[in-house]
């Protein structure tokens, strides 16, 4: 470290990413201060700051988006510097210059190279100057409607909708049929809008099973530009990274370093200075014929596996940058050993068609050492809404070759607890073991085709077992010396007969409910009879340790974290929320919800779009509202032909999963007008 290093480094976000810059401040002897929400009042960036500074309610554009109340922060502990982490302000011209006004040292580019590659249309324009070649497009910004059609018209379909204003895979739509494009353009618009504050959007040539390859870049302020090797991003889903790995088992040596050097004067032609990260759409069958898309100028989700297989902290060379020091090292220094996945744990549920989840993380275990590696803002208690992000924490596993980073990876996502809060683990397990993953025969369009088969089936036999081995042990008062009363016994005893069958009416979120029937046996064993079956089988529970909890079904053993009353178990990175469940209550239910004419909330969220009121005749198929949450848009549609008898929600409106939206009468049964009959 020298002179120059700061005192103390505002962390102007939150989560994983805050919880990881503040580790790095701290082993640089750097003061750390964070900034939080109402929402993130006991968050674990808090906790592990030196110290933390409210900055506002819980809507981001209250608080982690406001600039003012940042830099007030930042003048209140003394901080000499700001670091933005990734998302929110992190890619932001204005709040850069706002830092440098105030005397503060932004850490991250200068606000002019983040305007410049922030605006996709003049950062294509610049890159091609600079000798870089870019993907078919669109030419010229504030293109209409009109004049997009055409673009895309000239292109051929199929082609990409891309904001240009930001990334992160949102408001970008892939069309295919040219009838769907004015309607694609107005989505994308309206999300770019929300995301961004700007809908100014660019059209490329769509490349089919193209792979998404970035280089990791590192400029100082004097002069110095080198590149840190690639990353494989081409496992997506909706446009936006859910695996990554260093580095590509697609590209050789040749290909590495010209795409490297690209990625180096891409840099240079805009003034770069800090971590940045160069992407390029890459044809599958064709390396050699790659293509600039765009610049991140910030640090990125997936910068990880670039520090393990370089051995370089990036956040600690983002602080020494904007500290003024030169790079240590150059090009020919770069050395990159073994091999490293990292893969992004988000709160959503894929057997819901990943619509986000929330909840409180009762039961938390992440993996770390013996090569894997876990960046997480997680803690037990945490409360995950739907206010922001849905990424929860990253799951990295290094190894000598990609086959062992792969399967340590695997391991560590089925090591990997969040009770409480339903994840992604176990679809992201199941992705890494497929066959063209473990290959290295990768697209951007391989997550889609494969999703359905990688969800997973229906809730295992094993897991209704245990959640009423559970409940049945619940029931049984503790164990006390001396006379038991045979009549307080929950095993199913009775005077004169067998053993009698104890019913426990179980439901996992979205599949039917079942009925586990359990029985002690003579021998003082016990038997279960699990939904459909004509046989019994021998069942046996271990105790609850912890939140670990093992269950014996038919002479094999399963082991489940599980809290004390059975509402959560989790095994092989998969969590199943088992619930009592009351058949004639839950059909209650169902018939007070409206049935198939209503439109039910499939996520929590806001509601950002009207597109109908009562008394509107609607198609089958029509959207009709949008619901937002975690930065997703949901649309809703009319599941019928119909006219809408009630709207219960407005622009702005806040709604839980499955609250009623609205009522749609089918066509049929719809009120007769005034002066006809029925």
């Amino acid at each position: 470290m020298t002179d120059q290093m700061f005192d103390t480094v505002l962390v102007a976000n939150r989560g994983e990413i805050a919880v990881r810059v503040v580790r790095t401040l701290r082993s640089l002897g750097v003061r750390s201060v964070a900034v939080y929400s109402d929402a993130d009042a006991g968050a674990r960036h808090v906790r592990e700051a030196d110290t933390a500074v409210r900055i506002g309610p819980a809507p981001a554009a209250e608080s982690y988006l406001s600039a003012e109340r940042l830099l007030e922060a930042a003048a209140r502990t003394g901080a000499q510097a700001v670091h933005p982490g990734y998302g929110f302000l992190a890619e932001n011209a204005g709040f850069a210059r706002a830092c440098e006004a105030a005397g503060l040292v932004f850490i991250g580019p200068p606000a002019d190279a983040i305007a410049l590659m922030g605006d996709k249309i003049r950062a294509k324009e610049t890159v091609k100057a600079a000798g870089v070649p870019v993907v078919p497009g669109s030419s010229g910004s504030g293109l209409t409607d009109a004049q997009l059609v055409d673009a895309a018209r000239e292109i051929g379909m199929p082609v990409l909708l891309k904001p240009s204003a930001g990334g992160g895979g949102k408001g970008m739509r892939l069309v295919r049929d040219e009838t769907r494009l004015a309607d694609e353009i107005a989505a994308a618009r309206r999300e770019a809008r929300a995301s961004f504050g700007d809908d100014t959007l660019l059209v490329e040539r769509w490349i089919d099973r193209p792979r998404h390859i970035e280089i990791q870049v590192l400029a100082d302020g004097h002069g110095n530009v080198v590149h840190l090797g690639e990353r494989e991003c081409s496992l997506q889903r909706r446009h936006q990274k859910i695996v990554e790995e260093a580095p590509s088992v697609l590209l050789d040596e040749k290909t590495r370093a010209a795409m490297g050097e690209a990625a180096v004067q891409a840099a240079r032609s805009c003034g770069y200075r800090g971590a940045g990260t160069v992407e390029f759409i890459v044809p599958g069958d064709d390396p050699s014929a790659y293509y600039f898309m765009e610049m991140n100028t910030r640090l990125q989700v997936e910068h990880p596996v670039t520090e393990l297989i370089t051995g370089l902290d990036l956040v600690e060379w983002q602080l020494r940058v904007a500290a003024g020091e030169r790079l240590a090292f150059g090009q020919d220094d770069v050395r990159l050993t073994g091999h490293a996945v990292e893969a992004r744990l988000c709160a959503e549920d894929p057997a819901r068609g990943f619509l986000p989840s929330g909840g409180t993380v009762l039961r938390l275990r992440e993996p770390q050492g013996d090569g894997v590696r876990t960046d997480s803002g997680l803690s037990e208690g945490t409360e995950v809404g739907s206010l922001y992000d849905p990424m929860l924490s990253k799951v990295i596993a290094y190894g000598p070759d990609r086959a062992t980073a792969l399967r340590k990876l695997r391991a560590a996502l089925a090591g990997t607890v969040t009770l409480g809060v339903q994840t992604n683990a176990g679809f992201l397990r199941r992705l890494l073991a497929h066959p063209a993953v473990v290959s290295g025969e990768l697209d951007t369009g391989l997550v889609e085709r494969e999703a359905d088969s990688l969800v997973g089936g229906e809730v295992p036999a094993e897991v209704y077992a245990a959640a009423a081995l559970l409940r049945h042990t619940a029931l049984a008062p503790a164990a006390a010396p001396g006379w038991r009363d045979p009549f307080a016994a929950a095993d199913g005893w009775r005077m004169g007969g067998g053993r009698a069958w104890t019913a426990h009416h179980l439901r996992v979120a979205g599949h039917d409910p079942v009925t586990v029937r359990v029985r002690a046996t003579a021998d003082g064993g016990t038997e279960l009879l699990l939904p459909g079956a004509d046989t019994p089988l021998r069942a046996s529970a271990g105790p609850l340790e912890g939140h670990r909890f093992t269950c014996a079904l038919d002479g094999v053993t399963h082991a489940f974290a599980a809290l004390p009353d059975g509402t959560w178990l989790g095994r092989d990175g998969d969590a199943w929320q088992v619930r009592d469940h009351d058949p004639v209550a839950a059909s209650l239910t169902r018939a007070g919800q409206g049935g198939a004419d209503s439109l039910t909330a499939p996520m929590p969220g806001t509601v950002t779009v009207v597109k109908v009121a009562v008394g509107d005749e609607v198609d089958a198929g029509q959207s009709l509202l949008v619901v937002e949450a975690m930065k997703m848009e949901h649309v809703i549609s009319a599941p019928h032909a119909g006219t809408v008898t009630e709207l219960d929600v407005s622009p702005g409106t806040t709604v839980a999963m499955d609250q009623v939206l609205a009522v749609i009468a089918p066509v049929e049964t719809a009120a007769p007008a005034e002066g006809e009959t029925a």
